[in-house]
């Protein structure tokens, strides 16, 4: 198997047992961006110095004995919201926003502290909002990646990396890893720290990884919240599907997603149909009032000096964000509130709620990154939630499905998407990966 095939967990391991060096992984990677990034547009910054000195110090850290940590030598890639200590952080915008931070994001810096070598930044949209980022589809290049986690997601399903970091307001880690079919994962909301992070909603905003596999993105997130998050052992699981919000997918992925519940089903899973809380509706007039008025609380200052360089999508919820009054920014909250209540029942009689991650598969041009709809109630309500490849659409384009659990359930969560995806075919690498 070549080096740039290596999930998390086997690249560790291999450092681990000498079969490979750091400095091999990333030179793999290092040849694989050469190869493909050119197309593809996953990176912004790739710090090949620094990766390379910091892969001959965990060699180096092999040879000596010293005590290994879980992702020690496995190259990594950080999307470019993320400060990294001497990297530039650009948020995807123009020159005023750029920094060069001294200090690691707390969650670089655990990651470190694991032994994962940075091997750059990739790319973002403008302040992780809809302005599209550069980035092409992995499967298709005049399809879009989604976004926010555009560079993340296209990166690792290329082979340019085996996880990157991503971050999610609304759909910004899970749809862009349906688009391009790999695994996404976010958990509670706080459950990673974003100390380093540049915001785009206060209470909304999730770190989370973006790899090929459950254990890994699981491995990758535990290591980030600083504490153990082992998958729940689950034989039988018992998932509950919402018609609601199935019938917001296009036929194709609908009637894809239906086979997929059959598969599971003779796998051994108890599927119960489901309804939302009649209170679901009212979710996404919430979560629309809560991220534009808290982006406009971050970004008056910059925007009221620089609105001519912010993207259009950006600079529209912006002026909507600074004219929104205080009552309905607590409405909102009280409605986040209250349905998070109202859903925690039937959350907690099952071990996954299962939808598709996105109506449709990637959509065809790179002036828009995709509907996020599915993706955003459960931001909002700073539930765990995964994405999992789930095969190819007639085009050639990767399928998802959507799990998602209660706030504070992630290892139960972790639990059955292990057993989904054991349960389904391995996910293909795109052609460019091949």
């Amino acid at each position: 198997m070549r080096f740039t095939d290596l999930g998390v967990r086997a690249a560790a391991a291999a450092v681990r047992a000498g079969e490979a060096t750091s400095a091999a992984l990333v030179d793999a990677c290092l040849q694989r961006i050469r190869a493909v990034d050119p197309v593809l547009k996953a990176w912004i910054h790739v710090d090949e110095a620094g990766a390379r000195a910091a892969a001959h110090a965990a060699d180096a850290a092999v040879h000596s004995g010293a005590t290994l940590g879980p992702l020690h030598g496995v190259p990594i890639g950080v999307k470019d919201i993320i400060d990294v200590a001497g990297l530039p952080t650009t948020a995807g915008a123009r020159e005023f926003a750029h920094t060069r931070p001294t200090r690691d994001a707390t969650c670089v810096a655990r990651l470190r502290a694991a032994g994962a070598v940075i091997l750059g930044k990739t790319h973002t949209t403008q302040f992780a909002y809809r302005d599209p980022a550069p980035t092409t589809n992995a499967w298709n290049a005049a399809h879009t990646p989604g976004g926010s986690s555009s560079g993340s997601a296209a990166a690792v399903a290329a082979r340019e990396v085996p996880v990157a970091l991503g971050s999610q307001t609304v759909g910004s880690i899970l749809r862009p890893a349906a688009y391009n079919g790999v695994v996404g994962l976010k958990g509670t909301n706080g459950l990673v720290p974003l100390e380093g992070v540049v915001p785009l909603g206060y209470s909304l905003d999730h770190i989370g990884p973006l790899a090929r596999s459950v254990e890994d993105a699981a491995l990758v997130l535990a290591v980030m919240a600083g504490r153990p998050l082992t998958p729940e052992a689950i034989q039988t699981p018992r998932l509950a599907v919402a018609r609601e919000l199935f019938a917001r997918a296009e036929t194709e992925m609908r009637k894809h997603l239906e086979a997929v519940i059959e598969r599971l089903a003779r796998a051994g899973a108890r599927v119960e149909d489901v309804r939302l809380p009649a209170s679901f509706v009212e979710l996404a007039d919430a979560a629309l009032v809560t991220l534009e008025t808290e982006a406009a609380t971050y970004h008056a200052p910059m925007f009221a000096k620089y609105a001519s360089d912010y993207g259009p999508g950006m600079a529209e919820m912006l002026a909507r964000g600074l004219k929104r009054p205080g009552i309905e920014y607590v409405a909102a909250g009280r409605t986040r509130a209250r349905v998070r209540d109202d859903v925690a029942p039937l959350l907690a009689q099952h071990d996954a709620l299962l939808s598709p991650t996105a109506p449709a598969p990637a959509p065809a041009g790179l002036g828009w990154t995709g509907d996020a709809s599915l993706c955003q109630p459960w931001s909002t309500l700073g539930a765990p939630s995964m994405s999992l490849p789930t095969g190819l659409s007639t085009a050639g384009l990767p399928f998802a499905l959507q799990l998602v659990q209660a706030p504070g359930a992630d290892t139960r969560l972790l639990g059955a998407a292990l057993w989904c995806e054991r349960a389904l075919d391995p996910a293909p690498a795109p052609p460019m990966a091949r």
